[in-house]
């Protein structure tokens, strides 16, 4: 089946459970023969995602060709002018970036919410259903708190996902667990699905737009609204199995890379204390690369190229 944006040419869906998805990008090989990990390839297909990732389903028609261009000069634009995406760009030029660097920019998914974008779309079968760049640019301020507001129509589930990128995993994982404890309270669910419904009004072109608006009611039971929500949390991070190997189809490297997978999953396990967890219906989506400060230092430049076109 095609998917929306072709990455499973260049990321392998490794593990695929219910609680647990894992993803990995492999090598290839330089004109030299020597073995490269595969960063310039996720690099553009990330871009690829940009323009959607921008502006959702909310123009409805597919863009013209002869529009393509200054569309995307428009999404990088758009992705700019939130403060902690032009903030990181500008941190991240100057140098090396640790995770414990105490700056609220940095704190955030950077661009782990381009990622899970992909992730979900192209190997979880959902549609984005509101787009939080387009609305930061259209009305001034964020539509919701989470990184990813996604639908999946044929089984009538909302996807609500958090994403983290960090150097370590653990890390990353812990902050997840902590987006969760924040965000998964009646109250605060039902402070953003108030804002997410009242933008939901301005478009026709979502598939049953009066089902999510029902679901996010006030009125609706918390009970109901959990077993209708999945939630993906991602963490993508720095892994150093892509520094041990130069192939990630021997043996050791699959081995490794399942122990590694199954220990951060029973890490996320051992520290979920949410007082509703057996109702939550999270999946851990774990996506490990080589390097992570020049996953987003690419992305930025790439960013950075299509904003000056317009220039």
């Amino acid at each position: 089946m095609k998917t929306p944006f072709s990455s499973e040419k260049i990321i392998t869906h490794k593990i695929n459970d219910t609680e647990l998805s894992t993803f990995l990008v492999g090598f290839d090989i330089d004109d030299n023969g020597n073995s490269k990990y595969r960063i310039k390839p996720l690099i553009n297909k990330l871009s690829d995602v940009i323009y959607e990732f921008a502006f959702g389903f909310h123009d409805g028609e597919e863009t013209p060709n002869n529009e393509i261009l200054s569309k995307l000069i428009e999404a990088a634009q758009s992705i700019y002018k939130i403060d902690a995406f032009q903030k990181v760009k500008d941190i991240y030029n100057t140098g090396s970036i640790e995770d414990d660097l105490e700056d609220k920019y940095l704190r955030r998914g950077e661009f782990g919410e381009l990622v899970l974008h992909l992730l979900l779309r192209d190997f979880h079968n959902t549609i984005p259903l509101l787009s939080k760049i387009y609305f930061k640019d259209a009305y001034g301020a964020t539509v919701h708190g989470f990184d990813a507001v996604h639908i999946e129509p044929n089984t009538k589930t909302l996807w609500l996902g958090e994403s983290k990128l960090y150097k370590d995993g653990k890390a990353g994982i812990k902050a997840l667990i902590q987006d969760i404890e924040e965000h998964f309270k009646s109250d605060y669910l039902n402070s953003e699905f108030l804002i997410v419904s009242k933008k939901l009004k301005h478009f026709d072109n979502i598939p049953e737009k009066d089902y999510w608006i029902d679901l996010m009611s006030k009125s609706s039971k918390l009970i109901d609204q959990l077993e209708s929500i999945n939630i993906p949390l991602l963490c993508t991070y720095n892994c150093e199995l892509f520094n041990k190997y130069s192939d990630e189809n021997c043996e050791d490297f699959i081995e490794d890379y399942i122990n590694e997978m199954q220990e951060l999953k029973q890490y996320f396990d051992d520290n979920n204390n949410h007082p509703l967890k057996t109702k939550l219906n999270i999946i851990l989506i774990l996506f490990p690369v080589q390097d992570k400060v020049e996953l987003v230092k690419g992305l930025h430049n790439k960013l950075s190229l299509m904003q000056k076109l317009g220039e």
